[in-house]
């Protein structure tokens, strides 16, 4: 009797230890965000839909955009459709972190208080602070030229603080469109912005009589953002971002919304 007991509790002990392994490995498949992605078929992603050109709706109400584009070109390559979450950029973050989508893309800076807390891809877009002149201004050819010129800036930006910096007396505006009405009247000598900004308006409005005089050397780069802890899911968007940049399709979506490659 007991020869059969030891027998039946070395079988259930058998039987107990191969039920773990197998939740073991449903675990480790459940707990790769690329795999369960893969096994949907469906990429999520979190954007605005409210920040042209990088996302936004057209004329027939569907969303587009240069981020947009470029996302959707990397699911396509890796073989998946995009599920795109409209959120307001102050709840982005939240919505990555509850898991409500699997990246943000909507030209989200790298900077080092994001680096903390996400991983992000290798940049798709760079930018840097420009200084918009009338087309026939040759006064201004460094940041330096602009001290004691009125620049037209929105009071409280970053572009704002830089012109104060560099001297310049301040004209209050509400956006780019304002302060280019005030280089053309005269009233302003100069707006810094940022170059990406420009480049769209200049895309847009070809024959506004402005031009870009001066660029700064510091670069600002925009990524695709992701929670901690999917280096499979980075590396595959990566994969396929070096593999655009590489064959042209950056470059040439960038040019279709900018007028030239604002990837490098």
């Amino acid at each position: 009797m007991i020869k059969k007991l030891s027998i039946l509790l070395f079988t259930l002990i058998l039987i107990l230890a191969a039920c773990g392994k197998s939740d073991d490995n449903k675990e480790t498949t459940k707990g790769n965000l690329y795999e369960e992605i893969k096994e949907k078929g469906v990429l999520t992603v979190g954007t605005e839909g409210t920040y042209p050109p990088f996302t936004f709706h057209d004329e027939n109400d569907q969303l587009t955009g240069f981020d947009v584009e470029v996302i959707t070109e990397v699911a396509k390559r890796l073989g998946l459709k995009v599920d795109f979450k409209e959120t307001q950029w102050d709840s982005m973050f939240e919505g990555l972190n509850s898991k409500r989508f699997d990246l943000i893309a909507n030209q989200v800076g790298i900077r080092p208080d994001r680096l903390e807390n996400y991983d992000f891809s290798i940049p798709y877009t760079k930018s840097s602070a420009v200084v918009v002149v009338p087309k026939n201004n040759n006064d201004i050819q460094s940041f330096e030229d602009i001290k004691g010129k009125r620049s037209a800036q929105s009071l409280t930006s970053n572009y704002g603080d830089m012109a104060r910096e560099y001297g310049a007396e301040i004209v209050g505006v509400e956006g780019l469109a304002q302060a280019v009405e005030l280089l053309k009247q005269g009233r302003v000598d100069l707006t810094i912005n940022d170059s990406l900004a420009v480049l769209e308006f200049l895309k847009q409005k070809p024959d506004a009589d402005i031009k870009i005089a001066v660029k700064s050397d510091d670069v600002a780069e925009s990524a695709f953002a992701f929670r901690k802890g999917n280096k499979e899911l980075v590396d595959a968007i990566n994969e396929q971002l070096q593999a655009m940049i590489d064959d042209g399709t950056l470059a040439k979506i960038s040019e279709k919304w900018f007028g030239e490659d604002v990837s490098k």
